[in-house]
Parts: structure tokens; sequence; C-alpha cells
């Protein structure tokens, strides 16, 4: 389906960094014999070296740019988070620090700290691992402005250490991650791809017969054929995803694993309902499903399938200590406690923290949509469950 306008239109500046990347990519898809997998369009939409949505310097998050987060809608979620944050770093000892994967603006990891600092449990060291320069710098620039006293804490780096102790935190990092386009098709299997069309892009598919994603998409045939669907049926595969949990999971020696994101168990994933599959793509908080609008000017994203996440997670020597929705998860920690600290008689401070504190917990919002799981090592035996997961579990449904 193609977009519907009104959408804003792009500056000419925007349009010409969106030719160069559309070039790129059709010069791609020649060198490799006229067809692509969606996961390299993806990849290169999103992360091509100085072209890519996610590697170029447009603004992407807030007002101004295409989607806004939990940390951007108030500093009330990284002030919440730092409660679970505080449990992990005392179970793992002095020396425990902070990963953060894609920290977008910073303000996670700003509110964090600020947050923790009051508590008394600030990490040894705060890492973030960030592929964009540009917001490895508005990183910096935030940091410093309104935390400069904990800034020398913060650390960039270019690659995984190859041993950590403390917590890893990736919110909204995991659906951004390339995926494999699969279509069920009776007992035939095909992955998606993409070709040129003139100065078009074009959906094209292969049988898929072997390989990683054959046999993940083999292994999931039996669960779709059984949920009533019958035709065919397109949905994502993120291999990538299996990998960085696997990665994850040899390098904690010690601590959790915290991951925040839009998605659903197994199940409910690969409902009849979504035989189209989840990928969306957001253009200046527009909400569409044409991958190949305006290449490098708008986020490709798709569903998390925690329940792939949680077996990574396992097979990788990880345990799988807690999974539930955002709301949940925010309510353990204290988010409502958080917010009465501020009178509510006080309307001009309260009634935005409580409307900030509504998109975040309600079910209309991001509540349901948004789950938490945590993957720990080391840390389970002898100690209380996560604050964060003492109520409404959500782990059968994975």
């Amino acid at each position: 389906m193609q977009p519907q306008p009104p959408f804003p239109a792009p500056s000419e500046a925007a349009l010409e960094h969106s030719r160069a990347l559309t070039e790129l990519i059709h010069a791609e898809i020649s060198a490799a014999g006229g067809w692509i997998s969606f996961e390299y369009y993806m990849r290169l939409g999103l992360y091509a070296p100085g072209r890519g949505y996610y590697s170029g310097g447009a603004v992407k998050f807030g007002q101004e740019g295409d989607f806004v987060t939990a940390p951007e809608i108030s500093s009330l979620f990284g002030r919440t988070v730092a409660r679970q944050a505080r449990q992990i770093l005392e179970l793992t000892g002095d020396d425990s620090d902070i990963l953060e994967f894609g920290a977008g603006t910073g303000k996670l990891a700003l509110d964090l700290l600020i947050e923790l600092e009051k508590l008394g449990c600030l990490p040894q060291q705060y890492f973030i691992l960030e592929v964009s320069a540009e917001l490895q710098q508005r990183q910096r620039q935030l940091l410093e402005q309104f935390a400069s006293h904990l800034a020398s804490r913060v650390h960039w780096l270019k690659r995984l250490p190859e041993q950590f102790d403390g917590l890893i935190l990736a919110n909204e990092v995991l659906d951004a991650m390339p995926v494999h386009l699969v279509a069920w098709r009776g007992d035939a299997l095909y992955e998606r791809g993409v070709s040129s069309a003139g100065n078009e892009f074009v959906w094209s598919e292969r049988p898929l017969a072997e390989g990683v994603l054959f046999e993940a998409a083999r292994e999931l045939a039996d669960r779709i054929r059984s949920g009533g669907n019958e035709g065919e049926y397109v949905s994502e595969i993120c291999l990538e995803a299996r990998g960085f949990i696997a990665s994850l999971g040899k390098m904690l020696q010690r601590g959790a694993i915290l991951l925040i994101d839009y998605g659903f168990g197994r199940d409910e994933y690969y409902h009849p309902q979504r035989r189209q599959g989840t990928l969306m793509c957001h253009y200046r908080h527009n909400a569409h499903d044409n991958p190949f609008y305006l290449p490098g000017l708008q986020d490709i994203t798709n569903h998390v399938d925690f329940s792939a996440v949680a077996d990574s997670g396992t097979e990788a020597g990880l345990e799988l200590l807690g999974y539930t929705t955002q709301a949940h998860f925010l309510i353990n920690c204290g988010i409502t406690e958080i917010l009465a600290e501020t009178p509510a008689g006080n309307t001009r401070d309260y009634l935005p923290l409580a409307n900030q504190v509504q998109k975040l917990v309600s079910p209309a919002e991001m509540g349901e949509l948004f789950k938490v799981m945590i993957l720990g090592k080391g840390i389970r035996r002898n100690h209380p469950p996560p604050v964060g997961f003492t109520g409404g579990d959500k782990s059968r449904l994975l």
C-alpha cells in the first residue's frame, strides 16, 4: 500500500539525501544480479554509512522528528527504570556498570544517572554503544549541559566488550534490527526481496529451500497453519535479534539484560489477523507500510517476537527472569509514587506529569503494546525477583 497524502514535504537537501541512498541501493541490486533480500534493503535504508536513516544527520526523535520514544515523553520513565537498575547494580556488586544500546538523544541515560545519583547507586561507568555519529554528539551535548558532573562516567563504545557485569539496557533497539520477510504459501516457502523497475523498487520473491532462514521459517510453518491461516501468510523473521541476544549472553558474566520494545509472544505475533506481518514505517509522525517511500528519510521497524528472544537467551545460557507489559513494569517500579512526589494541588506541574504517565501506562497508548523482558545470569539464586516484574507476569504468553 502506498502512503496516502498529505505527508509533510521534505526539503530539497533531504530529497537529495534520499536520492543518493536510492542510487546506492539500485547499484547494490544490480551488483547482486537484480535481487537483494529485504533484510539487506532495510539494512541499507537504516544504516548505510552517511546515508541511512540512523547514520544520516536528520532529526529523528521528538516533535521535529518522525516519532517519540518513552524517554522523550517523560523524565518519569527514566526515573522509574532507575529503580530496576538500582536493584541489578546492587545484586552485581560495587564494580558493576550500565551498557545502553542505541541511546537516542541521550535522554534515558541522563534521567537514569540523575536518579541513580539520588538513590546513592551510581554505576562505575555508563557505556553507550551508538552507531550514529550525529546521535552520539547529541548525547554528549545533553549530558554536558544537564549533568556535567556525571558526564565523566559516560563512555562511548565502538564494539561490545569481551566481558560485562551489571545492567545491559536496550530501549526500542530490537525493533530497528533488519528483518527477513518470508511468505508461507501452502507447503512452499519464499523469501521476499527487492528488485529494480526503472527508478522504482518492487517486491520480488525467491524460493526458500535451505539455510538458517529456511530452518527458522519451517519451524514456524506448523504454527502458522494450525492458526487457521489458509493461502498466503507473510511475516518477518529477525535473525539479527537472535544473534544479538546470543552475543550478549556470551559477554554477560553477572547481571541482567533489560529489553523494552513493542511486540508480542509468538502465538500473538503469528496470529491470523497479522497475515501481512508487522512491518511499519514512520515519517514525520505518520505511520504507513511502504518501506520504499523516501529511503533514508523514514524509519522502518517491525514488532518484536519476544518468544524468539527468550529462546535465544536460554540457548545463550541466560535465564528468563520476567516478561510483562510496560504498564505493569512501570507501576511495579513505582511510577505512581514518583508522580505523587509532585503535589496534585500544584496543577501547573502535576497535570503535565499525570498526562505523561497516562501515555506511558494506558492500554490505548504504550502501556500494553510495549513489553519489558529481563534476562539474567548469576543473580537469580537466593535473591528476590526483579522489582519491575513482581506483578503482571506474562511469561505464559511466550
